[in-house]
């Protein structure tokens, strides 16, 4: 966005003289701005992802986020602009203004026991708050898990596609390596796929929470980020996808387990969730990863780059998960 574009969008707020206006270089669908003004620092939201751009989606957001800030959680709320309004159009772009909120990102290894136990507590306070603010839930009876034949022939493609590219580098030939792999753990255990009605309670979840979406400040979380994600889903797979991402090793992708065990008990203990609950949880966050190529194909069908890093970790998770279901299973619900 041009910058006179973005003093337009400032303008419509009373935030004072705009001194600098700085990209922040977090975040994969949106674009954010670090705003300095005589007033203050803000964060300035531009919505770009055409599936949580719309106009009801971030007005969902919205409101959710600003109840969850009057409940006392750590939500930075949207900030109104002179007429009341918390988006505000330019250029055909949707923006939102937040106050600056305080703290920095952690890894999983710089939590200690007693940290990680009070992460899960909070994840499950907010699946508590957000049943309380947002729509009421009508659980579903059935679920639909990945269907392998459907991923077997999107192996097939991105193969193809991988082997032809060029310039033909390292990533190209790690990728062929790690998706015959996939198809061969496929094979081997298609019959494990969750049945429909294998679903835990499902409830309105973060979506997208993990250590990128988190400050801390001291001991606590000061801001919980980024509600684009903001949907109905089961919310203890919410609560397991959130450990493989905020404990797992960068490099690697092994999981710290010692941790995901204490961050699961705060968990539990937060939402009353029992063993069988998470079980079915984790199996089905297991078999979608098992079938998940969103890496790869923004890489090789949408030709864009950004999630290229992320990859080698999250396939090598994968064949591990594989390899220690049980040890992980019993982190999630002993």
């Amino acid at each position: 966005m041009p910058g006179w574009a973005l003093e337009r969008v400032l303008r419509r707020y009373r935030t004072g003289r705009v001194l600098a206006v700085e990209p922040v270089a977090e975040g994969l669908l949106n674009r954010s701005y670090r705003i300095t003004t005589s007033t203050g620092r803000y964060f300035l939201k531009c919505y770009v992802d055409q599936t949580t751009a719309t106009q009801a989606a971030i007005a969902a957001q919205h409101h959710a986020t600003t109840r969850l800030a009057a409940l006392g959680l750590p939500v930075p709320p949207p900030l109104p602009d002179r007429t009341g309004r918390t988006v505000t159009t330019v250029l055909g772009r949707r923006f939102a203004l937040y106050p600056w909120a305080a703290g920095r990102h952690r890894t999983g290894a710089e939590l200690g026991p007693d940290r990680c136990a009070a992460l899960g507590a909070l994840l499950g306070r907010l699946h508590g708050a957000l049943a309380e603010v947002c729509a009421p839930v009508t659980q579903p009876t059935t679920l639909p898990s990945a269907d392998p034949d459907t991923t077997a022939a999107l192996i097939a493609e991105l193969r193809g596609l991988a082997a032809r590219h060029r310039p033909y580098g390292a990533f190209d030939r790690l990728a062929e390596r790690r998706l015959a792999e996939r198809l061969d753990l496929l094979v081997g255990h298609r019959h494990r796929r969750p049945r429909p009605t294998a679903i835990g309670r499902s409830g309105w979840v973060h979506g997208d929470f993990h250590g990128l979406n988190l400050l801390h400040l001291g001991d606590r979380v000061t801001a919980v980020l980024d509600w684009d994600r903001l949907r109905v889903r089961p919310r203890a797979e919410e609560a397991v996808r959130a450990a493989t991402l905020v404990f797992n090793h960068p490099v690697t992708g092994v999981l710290d387990l010692a941790r995901v065990r204490r961050y699961a008990r705060g968990y539990r203990a937060a939402t009353g969730a029992d063993a069988a609950e998470l079980a079915l949880a984790v199996h089905r966050v297991w078999w979608e990863r098992l079938n998940d190529f969103w890496m790869l194909r923004w890489r090789y069908q949408r030709a864009d780059r950004r999630a290229d890093p992320l990859f080698p970790a999250a396939a090598a998770q994968t064949v591990w998960w594989c390899q220690e279901y049980e040890q992980v299973l019993d982190a999630f619900v002993n």
